[in-house]
């Protein structure tokens, strides 16, 4: 049932952004993993929701109690996922399906809760791996499959297992997308001809232009093909008609050849082409920390640091390496540094400043080949064995946000519901590997106090935020954060910590007047949060007149002045009449990466 699937996706609820890493001291290694433990596999999905006595595992209940007690964590979990729903809703998501997953018994189960997200207003493109059946269709020929690094040679058989392996996914697809939910399902809710018409509409088409390969090192590649061309508007044109869209890895020339592409650099277009909010790489393992734990969060910087430290392993990793740019880049200044009971989080410039693009017509880079490659290519003999875990992945997905993707998922297709749990709970089912969210983000310094000033000045005068003499200012400064663009401080905050409470003030958030509207103050209290977990407190607190709505969206919740430290009671303005408010931190499970320490599994 759709309600079942969206109750399994909200069983762990509290906020995306708050899957960054933040609340651990010490930097965790990372290693690529291969598959789930069955038991883990097992574990992760969720709940039924059907009445039974012992169902939770207490025997002890009744079956009234029993289903009173599911239904008001149905109900708990649909209310915790409302600000999902709404985010998401209107968004594009491109969703690359490995080989493997296609082939395998848990593409219903995707589709199936593709099915249920659509419905709930996300648009998706759905790109689905072949190679693991053009192998079988060649093997059952008595043909053998070749590859030249990366990519496939395709000769004449190839290309018939190709176009037959193709044909017969995409026909799948959209005969397993068309029933829409179980009729049985909505017939308590009155016999009406509209629940007839609940189904999804799949699209597909000659959406991908394409250009031969040639011969590259020597090596014929045949009716291998390059991605040239995405069409766009003809995408968006379906997108924008309730249609779910497959886009095959077949594509056509200019010359009507059809042509072999290779699924992730098709689905890496069109992630760039379209401008996807998210592009999901379900694949049948998982990416683990040292400890067997899944890695949920992974910055840009994380992922291009550990990508870079397997370069002479992988032909992956290299490849990126060349394409993204030669630089050592240091990270050491972008983790939580010690400093006897503080931490001091400093902010970072760009990983580089290579930009990721495609452009229509054209292709990669505008034609200009990926150093001598036109996409990012994900296959051969490197990825078909595992050798490297799934490096190869990490690498589109760092490569693709460097191009404008703000958020790619590596999900285990294999894990039941985990695309609902990715996506509708806090630390999801898979690796979330971001843009950093807060670009521009850092510690104030002295030359920051008259950008500081400048934004606060007005709020002060207005009453909204206390108001503090230079002098105060300038002591505090170090307590402060600011966000800065183009050589402007455009925001601030403070942090004042408490440590004797494990608690610290938020204070002095300030958003310049053209730069409100702009998610800043969000994202301000958000990296405050992460500092203070990484501070070790439990609780941030504030004081407020005007602003108690904006911070009780957020989590805070009303408080008495006995749950402000004593030290800070003591300095309180009574006549102000401030408003005491208090939240409660959850500590993020991962922590930052050690590449020196990385390891497969």
């Amino acid at each position: 049932m759709a309600a079942a699937s969206l109750a399994r996706a909200a069983a762990r609820f509290a906020g995306e952004p708050s899957r960054a890493p933040a609340g651990s001291t010490r930097p965790r290694p990372w290693r690529v993993g291969t598959r789930a433990p069955e038991s883990r596999r097992r574990r992760a999905t969720g709940v039924r929701c059907c009445g039974g006595a012992g169902l939770f595992g207490d025997g002890a209940l009744g079956r009234g109690e029993a289903e009173a007690d599911e239904g008001g964590r149905f109900v708990g979990w649909f209310r915790e996922a409302w600000p999902y729903i709404r985010g998401h809703r209107g968004s594009t998501f491109v969703v690359v399906i490995s080989g493997e997953v296609v082939a395998g018994p848990h593409l219903d189960g995707i589709l199936q809760d593709i099915s249920l997200l659509h419905g709930l207003g996300i648009k998706f493109v759905l790109v689905p791996g072949t190679h693991v059946q053009i192998d079988k269709l060649l093997a059952d020929r008595g043909k053998k499959a070749n590859y030249g690094g990366r990519y496939r040679i395709t000769d004449s058989d190839s290309l018939d297992a190709a176009m037959e392996a193709a044909g017969r996914i995409r026909l799948t697809i959209e005969a397993k997308l068309s029933p829409g939910p179980p009729m049985l399902d909505l017939r308590r809710h009155g016999v009406n001809g509209r629940w007839h018409e609940i189904s999804d509409n799949v699209a597909s088409g000659n959406f991908l232009g394409a250009k031969r390969r040639g011969v590259v090192g020597g090596i014929d590649y045949g009716f291998t093909g390059e991605v040239k061309k995405i069409d766009v508007s003809r995408i968006k044109e379906r997108l924008d008609r309730d249609s779910i869209v497959v886009v095959s890895n077949m594509g056509y020339s200019s010359s009507g050849e059809v042509l072999n592409c290779n699924t992730y650099e098709v689905a890496t277009a069109c992630a760039l082409a379209i401008e996807a909010d998210k592009l999901i790489c379900v694949v049948d393992g998982q990416i683990y920390d040292e400890h067997g734990r899944v890695n949920r969060f992974m910055s840009i910087e994380e992922a291009d640091m550990l990508i870079r430290t397997r370069a002479k392993q992988s032909e992956t990793a290299a490849n990126y390496v060349k394409v993204v740019g030669e630089e050592d880049i240091s990270y050491a200044h972008n983790f939580p540094i010690k400093e006897e009971k503080e931490q001091v989080w400093v902010g970072r410039d760009f990983v580089s400043d290579y930009t990721a693009s495609f452009r229509n017509g054209v292709g990669f880079n505008n034609g200009n080949g990926l150093s001598g490659e036109q996409g990012f290519a994900i296959g051969g003999a490197e990825r078909l064995s595992r050798s490297n875990g799934y490096l190869s992945e990490l690498a589109a997905a760092a490569y693709v946000c460097h191009g404008g993707v703000q958020r790619v998922h590596i999900i285990d297709g294999t894990v039941g519901g985990s695309l609902l749990l990715e996506l509708f709970t806090r630390d999801g089912a898979g690796t979330l590997i971001a843009r950093d969210m807060y670009e521009g983000t850092r510690t104030a310094r002295e030359e920051d106090f008259s950008g500081i000033r400048k934004i606060l000045r007005p709020l002060e005068e207005s009453g909204v935020l206390v108001q503090r003499t230079d002098k105060e200012l300038l002591e505090a400064l170090k307590s402060f954060i600011v966000v800065e663009r183009d050589g402007s401080i455009i925001a601030c905050a403070a942090l004042f910590p408490f440590f004797e409470d494990k608690s610290g003030e938020v204070a002095a958030i300030a958003v310049s007047e053209e730069c409100r509207g702009q998610g800043q103050g969000d994202k301000l209290l958000d990296y405050v949060e992460k500092k203070a977990l990484s501070l070790g407190l439990e609780k941030i607190f504030l004081l407020t007149t005007r602003t108690a709505d904006w911070f009780v969206r957020r989590g805070f919740k009303e408080c008495s002045v006995e749950s402000i430290p004593v030290k800070r009671r003591k300095r309180i303005n009574l006549s102000r009449g401030s408003k005491y408010y208090i939240k409660r931190l959850q500590p993020a499970e991962i922590g930052h990466m050690a590449a020196n320490n990385f390891a497969l599994k």
